[in-house]
């Protein structure tokens, strides 16, 4: 594919685990733009898609607490740019948008709203799906979480405290989440981490 891929992403925990991703998997290099939010990323996604040599754009982003809001602010900024045949919410495969006949100079488009396109969430409750079958801390980590006398964290922020929690149990303790898919303490063969590798495939290498 000639011209650069780009994968725009809200923050560093993001980055590091697409690299590990596609390090498993052995897919290609990707130009990784962390873009500090979802509103800074929604707002460079304009200039983005008219940057004249992306040839493929790949967006992630946390569904947070309303995944078809999510959906709908990256779907209208394709829609303003030209696209069209986006649906109420994206494939659960992950979204991919081929930019409209006759508009050469826009970039194909993949997006991934994470955890999983059909469930709101953040990265972490992705992270969750790599958890190794039969693990038996994970349930320990959540009753434990459930079970504290004070919460100074949000509920929507459960699932950060939870995963977290369940690293710092591991043989390495704290690893941060890209190195701890590449030290296979999360497993990205289980279902999910196929499915969005296959996802990261399709937008920028085929």
């Amino acid at each position: 594919m000639l011209g650069k891929r780009v994968l725009l992403v809200e923050g560093r925990d993001d980055e590091h685990v697409v690299k590990s991703i596609c390090g498993r998997f052995g897919l290609g290099k990707i130009d990784i733009r962390q873009k500090t939010g979802i509103e800074p990323l929604l707002e460079s996604l304009p200039v983005q898609l008219r940057e004249s040599d992306i040839a493929a754009l790949g967006i992630i982003l946390d569904a947070d607490t309303d995944l078809a809001a999510r959906w709908q602010a990256v779907a209208d900024r394709l829609t303003s740019a030209g696209y069209n045949g986006l649906g109420a919410l994206p494939d659960e495969s992950g979204a991919i948008v081929m930019p409209p006949p006759g508009q050469n100079l826009l970039p194909k488009v993949g997006i991934w709203v994470m955890p999983n396109n059909r469930v709101p969430g953040l990265l972490e409750d992705f992270l969750q799906f790599l958890v190794p079958e039969g693990d038996s801390l994970l349930p320990k980590a959540r009753q434990i979480i459930g079970e504290l006398p004070e919460r100074k964290f949000s509920i929507f922020h459960e699932s950060k405290a939870l995963i977290h929690t369940w690293l710092a149990w591991q043989e390495e303790p704290g690893r941060p989440y890209g190195q701890a898919i590449t030290a296979r303490y999360l497993d990205a063969d289980l279902p999910l981490g196929k499915v969005f590798a296959s996802w990261l495939r399709r937008t920028f290498f085929e």
